[in-house]
């Protein structure tokens, strides 16, 4: 099973569009967002994902009240969500994710620094897909995690950057 990751889209609709066609060209049927979409017009943009959509609030979602319209599963992190039997937690910050949250967890999804991890620590998998948006390190990036071997593969968007 893939599950897409994509983070800190800041509102860049292009990149939104590319990154959501890049995922059904890929045939990814559950999304994990953790955070800083930023205005509801982007998150109508999310919100048309034909497929599962785990969404965090990061902190510069400022307009609270209008993203939960668009997406009312969006939530205050920690979002635990198991998805084929396996363990998930998504926070917009790493550092934000409290010791008792990332022991239940055996993948843990943050964003935030708008650079691209991924580690594997105490035998958890860390994954920062980096910023979508490209506002910040000139790349727009987004990945694809395959659950049954815990492939993660980094995606730069084409003509996007």
């Amino acid at each position: 099973m893939k599950i897409g990751v994509i983070s800190d889209t800041h509102d860049r609709l292009p990149a939104i569009d590319t990154a959501l066609a890049e995922f059904r060209r890929r045939d990814v049927r559950i999304l994990i967002h953790p955070g800083d979409i930023i205005a509801p017009f982007a998150a109508r943009r999310l919100a048309t994902f034909d497929g599962e959509l785990h969404v965090t609030y990061g902190n510069n979602d400022g307009e609270r009240s209008g993203l939960k319209a668009v997406l009312p599963q969006i939530q205050d992190g920690p979002l635990h969500v198991t998805i084929a039997g396996r363990r998930i937690l998504v926070h917009h910050f790493v550092d934000w994710c409290k010791p008792a949250d990332v022991a239940l967890a055996e993948i843990v999804i943050t964003g935030h620094t708008h650079e691209k991890f991924v580690q594997r620590r105490e035998g958890r998998l860390f994954i920062n897909p980096g910023e979508c948006c490209g506002w910040v390190t000139g790349e727009c990036s987004i990945g694809v995690l395959d659950l049954a071997s815990d492939a993660y593969e980094s995606i730069t968007l084409p003509g996007t950057n």
